[in-house]
């Protein structure tokens, strides 16, 4: 499982693996998947303007967020229904986060549930919620969080509601984590916490408790102002992979916005089509702290587990070093705007547009 050697044969061997209807909720989007494909052509506009004669002889690619080291700039974002792409759940995603060294965000939305991932699996991790409880419900909710030991607490603001996706509607795919009544966001009463979330729920979180607050589904900079404003830890810039808002901004398009007004006062995590070391390196230059790459992290999941997750993440750590070294930087610490400029992408971009080998037959 884990022998591969490019991170094609992942994605070939992940889609061989699922069935039809975990594979469209692995790739699909809401609507008109708009948002998705704007997501990965943007990345793909975005070209390097690369500087040479440079010692690129040693590079690091490690970075510090929320107190911990990252073997390379990259998180694995929450996940919800991770168990339909390895059978351990989020516990498989723990395990291959901790051993190889990256921060991972579990989903509320998974199984098993975040004390058994702590329990389970050693290691710094952030939990993310979604609301399904009133603000008492809430409390204990982040109380048990601290005590389970994670570093931080993730609040998702772009699911106020679920949105219509049509690949899982026209073939009556229901996701795993919609099939309870957390998983649709409502509570045995009916009620929709999730839709009631405001600026004063996050104001509370942050006088009440002593945990570094993630607020994930940051895409206008007005609100990355205000984040900053209320207490916020980390800004992260997303649109649910095009899974929530059609006709959204690409994220990468949207963080150069965010970083500037952020200005340098707390980190930036960005995700939205990332899927290669190339696209990371895109990001770090743009300003972000470190990478959210999800599909990725599901793609390898559904190839075999925690082995194919690790090395999945070790051909990104190569794929990360060679994009470092060949754009004259040795840290990732030194990325910067000035080694990108904007072009056409080569091609109609889609979802898995970063591996062109698979329609070639590979």
């Amino acid at each position: 499982m884990g022998d591969f050697k490019t991170l094609t044969d992942i994605v070939r061997l992940a889609q061989a693996n699922l069935d039809k209807g975990d594979w469209d909720y692995l790739v699909g989007a809401a609507d008109t998947e708009a948002s998705l494909r704007r997501n990965r052509s943007a990345l793909e506009s975005w070209v390097f303007l690369p500087r040479i004669l440079q010692d690129v002889s040693k590079v690091n690619t490690a970075t510090q967020l929320l107190g911990q080291t990252l073997r390379i700039p990259v998180v694995l974002p929450p996940i919800g229904s991770i168990q339909a792409f390895t059978e351990q759940g989020g516990s498989a995603v723990a395990k291959a986060a901790d051993e190889f060294g990256v921060l991972h965000i579990l989903s509320s939305s998974c199984a098993p549930d975040f004390e058994t991932v702590a329990q389970e699996v050693p290691g710094p991790r952030v939990y993310q919620l979604y609301l399904s409880g009133d603000q008492a419900w809430l409390d204990d909710q982040i109380e048990r969080t601290i005590a389970s030991g994670y570093v931080g607490f993730c609040l998702t603001a772009d699911t106020q509601v679920y949105s219509r996706r049509e690949r899982d509607l026209m073939k009556g795919y229901v996701p795993m984590q919609a099939r309870t009544a957390t998983g649709t966001m409502l509570d045995p009463g009916g009620v929709n916490y999730q839709s009631t979330m405001s600026w004063d729920l996050v104001a509370h979180i942050k006088e009440k408790f002593d945990i570094p607050l993630i607020v994930k589904g940051v895409m206008n900079p007005e609100d990355a102002k205000r984040c900053v404003d209320v207490g916020v830890d980390v800004v992260y810039v997303s649109n649910h992979g095009g899974r929530q808002l059609d006709h959204t901004l690409a994220c990468i398009d949207a963080l150069p916005g965010v970083v500037e007004a952020v200005d340098g006062r707390i980190p930036v995590v960005v995700d939205g089509g990332f899927m290669r070391g190339a696209d990371v390196i895109k990001g770090l230059c743009l300003g972000a702290t470190a990478v959210g790459m999800g599909r990725f992290e599901a793609l390898a999941a559904a190839a075999g587990g925690v082995p194919a997750m690790l090395r999945a993440l070790s051909i990104l750590e190569r794929e990360i070093q060679i994009s470092l070294a060949l754009t004259g930087v040795t840290n990732v610490a030194d990325l910067h705007p000035g080694l990108l400029v904007r072009d056409q992408p080569l091609r109609p971009s889609h979802v898995l547009s970063a591996f062109p080998l698979l329609e070639e037959g590979y």
